[in-house]
């Protein structure tokens, strides 16, 4: 049974540790439009992301480096509208967040013209975590595989499998939450890796990818619903698969993170 199953207002960053303290597992869904903005909500999906993924699902793009500063606000705009208790991230896109200033500026842009609750970054940007912090922006951090560098590391690969990796990823980890950061996506990392970030840090860690040991899991909701152009990835999961239909399977994807039934060793590495 959820802590905020039944609260009448949206969920806050704080809600979201109190879950974490209290071993509560998060369930988090990407959504870029009002109708899925709802149908997650009602199903009891704790985090929506609207992520700069919208880029491949949406608009047809081979990467998400496309995706610009307005497309971000009027899918945030759009999912914000439609949402009663679920927290809402967005993401900044490819090169929104060089420098502080910049992020400020655009991150600004989202939370005020895009209802965002919440921006995500990539990497360890540390000085510009810090920086925003400062001004009141709640920033979620992002390590493991970070689709906006994909041309920098070579593909879309698992991340963190040696031990210099390992130990870079749990600094940055700790210097992302030192920096003020009130979550952490972990993409595509070993599930052991992963389970010792989580264990080290006090803000709640989302998996994809990355084992069931996460506070909390995320998946690109195309995905989920088999539904799309490309090919399904290993970490993800079908649950369209004998579902009644789309909030059925919706509900189903809720359950099994709530009750760490999903992931399960084949969708870990």
């Amino acid at each position: 049974m959820s802590l905020y199953a039944d609260t009448p207002k949206n969920l806050t960053i704080s809600d979201l540790a109190a879950m974490k303290s209290a071993g509560e597992k998060i369930s988090c869904l990407t959504a870029y439009d009002a109708s899925f903005s709802a149908l997650l909500d009602q199903a009891g999906i704790d985090v929506i992301l609207t992520g700069d993924s919208l880029g491949m699902v949406i608009q047809g793009h081979n990467s998400t480096l496309p995706v610009t500063v307005d497309d971000m606000v009027y899918h945030s705009r759009s999912v914000a509208a439609a949402r009663k208790r679920a927290f809402v991230i967005a993401d900044l896109p490819f090169a929104s967040y060089a420098t502080p200033e910049q992020a400020l500026a655009n991150a600004a842009r989202l939370m005020q013209a895009g209802g965002a609750q919440m921006v995500k970054l990539e990497g360890a940007k540390i000085d510009v975590i810090g920086f925003l912090v400062e001004q009141g922006i709640p920033v979620c951090g992002h390590l493991g595989l970070l689709p906006q560098s994909v041309n920098r590391i070579g593909g879309y690969k698992v991340q963190g499998r040696d031990a210099l990796q390992a130990q870079l990823m749990i600094e940055d980890a700790q210097k992302i939450e030192q920096a003020g950061a009130g979550l952490l996506v972990l993409e595509c990392v070993p599930a052991q890796l992963a389970a010792e970030i989580t264990v080290r840090l006090n803000i709640p860690v989302i998996g994809i990818g990355a084992g069931a040991a996460c506070d909390g899991q995320v998946l690109v909701l195309y995905d989920m619903l088999d539904v799309g152009t490309g090919n399904r990835p290993r970490f993800s999961k079908n649950f369209m698969a004998g579902a009644d239909g789309i909030a059925d399977a919706v509900r189903r994807y809720h359950q099994a993170v709530k009750s760490i039934q999903f992931p399960g060793p084949e969708h870990s590495y």
